[in-house]
């Protein structure tokens, strides 16, 4: 991934719970539908996950509550000291290590039942990266271990072609907060930059305000299906929010 993709989780590391009307709430929340799904695929709590793209914990300290020994792997050295601290906050064990999507074999060589990377995370490679991403992702499989991913709708994201998401105003414990994202699109439609903005209110008519700048790929289904598959994953299954519970739609595979 490119250093401004770094640079955009580092940066936001300290701030990225507060994206989150709740975030231990959502961590239990999604550890949960994560956990109905990797049991129907075959790896329930005890099995080993590695989270490709952990950040600040989000999945992996969710799963690890559930029972799962989980690996973390992030390009982000902040999300992972922030990862670190909240694990240790609840006596979990999760390694975390510095590496980028494409270079997992760099930082290890273990072998795991289930490796995923939520929370549209392939879409900050360039195309030609998807697969071998993939086959990164693949190689840190067991025989028949499971591959989830999970990607903005970019099918029908690209029809709309949205220039402002995930707006929503905060009333929490430590103030007011107001979160939101401009996108700039392309004019072909195959990539937007996004500013994640957050606003913290300091005092009564005072607000202090963050911006944070990232460029994502609009990567259709097809060509997601194609890159597993080149990666030489099988069994690839599109699964939907409706029937997952997560904000996102999952794409799954296995490792012959």
């Amino acid at each position: 991934m490119s250093d401004s993709t770094r640079d955009f989780y580092e940066g936001l590391a300290d701030e990225y719970h507060l994206l989150f009307a709740d975030w231990n709430a959502s961590v239990k929340r999604q550890g949960g539908v994560l956990e109905a799904l990797l049991r129907e695929l075959g790896v329930p709590p005890g099995g080993s996950v590695l989270d490709c793209a952990a950040g600040i914990g989000t999945q992996a300290i969710g799963l690890a509550e559930r029972g799962y020994r989980v690996t973390a792997t992030d390009l982000s050295p902040a999300a992972l000291e922030k990862l670190r601290t909240e694990a240790a906050r609840r006596d979990l064990k999760i390694p975390a290590l510095p590496a980028d999507l494409r270079s997992l074999d760099h930082a290890l060589q273990e072998t795991f039942d289930a490796a995923i990377a939520m929370d549209n995370a392939f879409p900050h490679l360039p195309a030609e990266d998807l697969a071998p991403a993939a086959a990164q992702m693949r190689a840190r499989l067991r025989p028949g271990g499971a591959l989830m991913l999970s990607v903005r709708d970019y099918d029908q994201l690209r029809a709309q072609r949205p220039r402002f998401d995930r707006q929503q105003i905060i009333d929490g414990p430590d103030g007011r907060r107001i979160t939101f994202q401009v996108w700039d699109w392309a004019e072909d439609g195959s990539r937007y930059v996004l500013e994640q903005f957050v606003l913290r209110q300091t005092a009564p008519g005072r607000w202090e305000t963050h911006g944070h700048r990232a460029e994502y790929l609009a990567v259709g289904r097809d060509e997601l299906e194609r890159a597993l598959a080149a990666a030489g994953l099988a069994d690839i299954r599109w699964r939907p929010p409706e029937s997952t519970g997560f904000f996102q739609p999952i794409l799954t595979a296995r490792a012959p």
